[in-house]
């Protein structure tokens, strides 16, 4: 089965059964965190207001929705916040039921879970390896329920502004997963919040893990009209938000210096790292995430599963990308780390394909 049984990155008590533990743990690129750890004040946080844990969260989740209104510009009534993405998304699919949903191949396996586990039909609409994995197509996707990752995830695609226009034209209803959307410089231009706001035919679902870098607290929102905001909320497991992740949201969103560091690394490192792994003789794929999605065709004996058991041999954990439904067993997403984690890799794969 491999490292992914679970469906996911970053699942390093499996990399332990699987290959056994490397003395100095493991260097993970097969999960899309921050690599620059917590906000400092998470910790600090947590020290001084650790004893409030006896007291009961806030149902509503009320003083995180209003900060995150006034960072979006948006109602309070238009925002639910969840355990993780990862809630959020089985709760919109399993509210909205819809019969037949589309999504983009390749595109984040839990999709699909939710839509299986509400009952409701896949329509599969394939991206295109020569097209870069862009969606330029819409008519696969017009006028209909659609859930569709933006950027997409594992290929780090945004969706082109005119795509997404000339859906919302046709009459589709929107799902979007914008998970990774805030490492983008133009967060606030491109996201689709304030149209799901106002629209009962569009949603959009956030993570405030992967950014922040903080997946073990779970914590995400979403934002859409405030009728389906009630309707969901009533389906909603109560207590959902724990207090520490309620407490840690409103203190990260204040963190514009961090946000502002984490941007400008990104913009500075993604470009370094896909010419480093070109240079190796790597199909890279253009993307706007924090990680990318490249091929081993053209490396004679090597597959995605063989290069993952080779890299952790050498304590480094990738995503075998093979398991995305659409791609190939050539298929390996990692994550874009900081500049020595970064050699780190380029160095481990120079010596395996080499």
């Amino acid at each position: 089965m491999g490292m992914e049984r679970y469906g996911h990155g970053g699942d390093w008590l499996t990399a332990n059964e699987v290959y056994g533990k490397p003395a100095d743990g493991w260097l993970d690129f097969s999960a899309n965190m921050n690599p620059w750890g917590p906000p400092e004040i998470v910790g600090t946080l947590m020290k001084e207001r650790w004893r409030e844990i006896a007291r009961y969260p806030d149902p509503a989740v009320r003083g995180l929705r209003r900060k995150l209104a006034e960072a979006y510009g948006i109602p309070e009534e238009s925002i639910l916040a969840g355990n993780g993405a990862a809630e959020l998304i089985d709760l919109a699919v399993r509210v909205q039921r819809p019969e037949e949903i589309v999504l983009a191949r390749p595109s984040f396996s839990e999709y699909e879970d939710a839509v299986r586990k509400a009952g409701s039909r896949v329509r599969e609409a394939f991206l295109r390896e020569d097209e870069g994995f862009e969606l330029r197509d819409p008519e696969p996707f017009a006028s209909r329920a659609v859930f569709l990752g933006h950027p997409n995830n594992p290929t780090g695609r945004l969706i082109p502004q005119p795509f997404l226009e000339r859906l919302w034209e046709s009459g589709s209803n929107l799902l979007l997963d914008e998970a990774f959307i805030d490492f983008s410089p133009d967060e606030h231009s491109i996201s689709w919040i304030r149209r799901a706001a106002e629209s009962d035919r569009v949603l959009v679902i956030r993570s405030m893990t992967k950014f922040y870098a903080m997946p073990g607290i779970r914590l995400g929102f979403l934002a859409a009209h405030p009728d389906r905001i009630r309707r969901m909320a009533a389906q909603q497991t109560p207590w959902s938000v724990n207090f520490l992740a309620q407490m840690i949201g409103e203190a990260v969103l204040d963190e514009s210096e961090y946000a502002e560091r984490t941007r400008a690394w990104l913009q500075e490192e993604r470009p370094w790292l896909v010419g480093g792994l070109r240079s190796l003789g790597l199909t890279v794929y253009p993307g706007d995430a924090n990680y990318l999605l490249f091929s081993l065709r053209g490396h004679a004996g090597w597959d995605a599963a063989r290069l993952q058991r080779a890299m952790a041999e050498k304590g480094i954990l990738v995503r075998d990308a093979s398991r995305f439904a659409g791609l190939d067993s050539s298929y390996i997403r990692v994550a874009i780390r900081l500049r020595q984690d970064n050699e780190r890799l380029l160095k481990a794969l120079k010596e395996c394909l080499t």
